[in-house]
C-alpha cells in the first residue's frame, strides 16, 4: 500500500494532470438536436471565439473544459440558428415604416387604415402613401378593388397599396397621372386593369414597378432603421441567416458599411436582382464572402403570383376562361441570363410559380447544367409543377426552394385557381424533396409572416392556425419533422454552398443558436403554435433573450 501511495505521487510529480482548456462559453444540460449527418442528441456545447470546439455530455464537456460564462438549459431544447432560405430582409425592414394591411378583411378596412395612417404621420400634400399586405382572397367579396374611394380620400397624395405578395397593387388616380399611366397604356410583363374604359387603379406585376419606380428612394437614415428593425425582428425569432432575394449592388455597399461597424450582426445570403448594371458591377468585382456576407447569386424573376393569376399556367386558369397569366421577361431574356451567370460562376435562382413558368425555366437551367452538377441553381417557390417535370429537378441537380407557408396561406382557394388535377403538383414538397433529397425552406417575409416555427408548423402538418383541414391540406406532400427542421437549417445552409460553416452543432461551425421552449420533434401541433424562443446566439453572442 505504502509502495503505491509512493508510485502514485511520484507519477502526479512527473505527469501532472491535463489543465482544462478555457472557453468562452458552455451551454449545459439541454436537449441539444445536433443536426448532423446522423440526426443526433446530446446534452452540451462550447463555445470559443465564435465558433463550436465541442459538442457531447454535459459531464464530459465540464471535465474538458472551464468557461468564462456558463449556460444552464434545464432541459430546454437547442437547434442551429434557423436559416430562412428565401425571404426580403432590407424590404421586410422598410415595411415596418408603411401602412401595415395584412389581415384586412375587405377593401373597407384597408381605407379606414390608410386614412388613420396619413392622419396618424401627418402627411403633406403631394406626398406618397405607401401599403402593403391586402389579399382579396381573404374578403369577402374576393374580387380585386377599384380605386374610387381612394381618389375621394387622397384627391392629391399619391397612394400605392401593393398585395401581400408583392405582385399586384392598387393605386389612385394621382399615382396613375405620376406615372402617365392610362387605359390605353401596356407593359410587358405586366398589366393595367382596365374596366369601361377607365383604369380600375389595380396593377399586375410588372405595372407595379411602373408606377413604383416613381416612389422617392429611402433615405440614408430609413434604410439603416430598416436594417436594424429586421435584425431586431429576425433574432427574436430564432433567424441567425436571412436569404435576401433580390437587392442591388448598391444595397450590397450599404451592408457592408453596417457590417464594418458592427451594427449589423445578421449573417445575409444576398441574391442580386436581375439588373444589367448589379451584373457589370459584381463581375468586375468577385464573389463577396465574409463570415456574415455571401454574395454569389443573381434572383430571376419567370413569372408573377397564382393569388393574383400572374402565373404563367401550360392551360387557362380554371376560375378565368382563356386567361393563362404571362412571363415577365421573355425566354430569350431568361436563356441570356442564364448563359452570362453559367459563365461567370454564379448561381442562379429563380422564381417560378406557374406549370409554365417552372417548365420554361427547368429546361433553360438543363440546356447549362447538362446533367448532374453541383451548381446548386435553384428554382424559388417551384409552386406549379406538371407532374411530367418533377424529374427535371434531380437528373439537372436543379433545387427546389420553398416556403411551406405559402401552401397554408394558399389552400382555401388554389384548387379554384388550377383545378382538381393540377393541385396535385401543387406545394408538392414531398415529391419534390425525393428529387435530390434535400430541400430549403423559407418563409418568402414580408409575404408571410416571419416566424420560422410556422414554416415547420405548415411543413409538418399543413393545417391553419385553428387546424383545419382536420388530416391536412394534400398530407401526402407534408415533410417529416427531421427533414422540416434540417429545410430550415443544413439544407438551407447548403442551398447557400454554406453547409460547412453553419446550419448543424458540429466542431469547427459557427456557434449559430435557437433555444426554445418546446421540443419540434415530440411536440403537439397545438403545441408548437405556442411555442416560443428563449434565446437567439449568433457567433457566441446572445443577441435575443425572451
Amino acid at each position: 500500500m505504502i509502495r503505491y501511495i509512493f508510485f502514485s505521487l511520484l507519477a502526479a510529480a512527473f505527469f501532472p494532470m491535463s489543465e482544462k482548456t478555457t472557453v468562452d462559453t458552455l451551454f449545459i444540460n439541454g436537449t441539444v438536436y445536433t443536426v448532423d449527418a446522423a440526426f443526433s442528441k446530446t446534452e452540451a456545447v462550447a463555445v470559443k471565439d465564435g465558433k463550436i470546439v465541442a459538442v457531447g455530455k454535459t459531464v464530459e464537456l465540464q471535465k474538458q473544459f472551464s468557461a468564462k460564462q456558463i449556460v444552464d438549459l434545464h432541459g430546454k431544447y437547442l437547434f442551429p440558428g434557423f436559416i430562412d432560405a428565401h425571404a426580403h430582409f432590407l424590404s421586410y425592414g422598410l415595411s415596418l415604416r408603411i401602412v401595415d394591411l395584412t389581415g384586412t378583411k375587405n377593401w373597407g378596412e384597408c381605407l379606414k387604415r390608410v386614412k388613420q395612417y396619413a392622419a396618424t404621420k401627418k402627411m403633406q400634400a403631394t406626398e406618397w402613401i405607401v401599403g402593403r399586405g391586402w389579399d382579396q382572397n381573404d374578403w369577402n367579396v374576393k374580387e380585386f378593388p377599384v380605386n374610387d374611394s381612394l381618389n375621394v380620400l387622397f384627391p392629391q397624395n399619391p397612394v400605392l397599396l401593393t398585395r401581400v405578395d408583392g405582385h399586384a397593387a392598387v393605386v389612385n388616380d394621382v399615382a396613375l397621372k405620376l406615372s402617365n399611366v392610362n387605359a390605353a397604356t401596356t407593359i410587358s410583363g405586366g398589366e393595367v386593369i382596365v374596366k369601361n374604359g377607365k383604369p380600375t387603379g389595380v396593377l399586375i406585376d410588372n405595372a407595379v414597378d411602373f408606377v413604383g419606380d416613381r416612389i422617392p428612394a429611402p433615405t440614408e437614415q430609413q434604410i439603416k432603421d430598416a436594417l436594424l428593425g429586421a435584425q431586431k425582428n429576425c433574432f427574436a425569432a430564432g433567424l441567425t441567416t436571412v436569404d435576401d432575394c433580390g437587392l442591388s449592388y448598391g444595397s450590397v455597399l450599404q451592408l457592408e458599411k453596417y457590417y464594418k461597424s458592427r451594427e449589423l450582426k445578421m449573417r445575409l445570403y444576398v441574391m442580386l436582382s436581375d439588373n444589367k448594371w448589379n451584373y457589370m458591377a459584381i463581375f468586375k468585382r468577385g464573389k463577396i464572402k465574409t463570415d456574415y456576407l455571401n454574395v454569389r447569386s443573381f434572383k430571376v424573376y419567370a413569372d408573377g403570383a397564382l393569388g393574383s393569376r400572374g402565373a404563367c399556367m401550360l392551360q387557362p386558369y380554371t376560375d378565368v376562361k382563356d386567361h393563362y397569366g404571362f412571363l415577365l421577361s421573355s425566354k430569350e431574356h431568361f436563356d441570356s441570363v442564364a448563359s452570362v451567370i453559367y459563365k461567370n460562376g454564379f448561381q442562379m435562382c429563380t422564381h417560378a410559380i406557374g406549370d409554365s413558368g417552372n417548365r420554361i425555366i427547368l429546361n433553360t437551367y438543363a440546356k447549362y447544367l447538362r446533367g448532374s452538377n453541383d451548381l446548386r441553381w435553384r428554382i424559388e417557390h417551384a409552386q406549379v409543377v406538371n407532374k411530367n417535370d418533377f424529374s427535371l429537378f434531380g437528373q439537372f441537380s436543379i433545387i427546389p426552394s420553398v416556403q411551406p407557408t405559402h401552401a397554408t396561406s394558399d389552400m382555401y382557394w388554389a384548387e379554384q385557381r388550377v383545378g382538381n388535377e393540377r393541385i396535385k403538383g401543387a406545394y408538392a414538397y414531398n415529391d419534390l424533396l425525393k428529387q435530390n433529397s434535400w430541400i430549403p425552406l423559407g418563409t418568402d417575409f414580408p409575404v408571410e409572416d416571419i416566424y420560422p416555427l410556422k414554416t415547420f408548423y405548415a411543413a409538418v402538418f399543413r393545417k391553419d392556425a385553428k387546424g383545419w383541414p382536420a388530416n391536412g391540406f394534400q398530407k401526402e406532400n407534408a415533410l417529416s419533422r427531421a427533414d422540416a427542421i434540417r429545410g430550415m437549417t443544413i439544407w438551407a445552409a447548403k442551398s447557400n454552398f454554406e453547409e460547412n460553416e453553419k446550419g448543424s452543432i458540429e466542431k469547427g461551425k459557427f456557434a449559430d443558436f435557437v433555444i426554445l421552449d418546446t421540443d419540434l420533434m415530440t411536440a403537439s401541433f397545438e403545441q408548437i403554435l405556442k411555442a416560443h424562443v428563449l434565446k437567439t446566439v449568433c457567433g457566441g453572442e446572445t443577441v435575443y433573450t425572451r
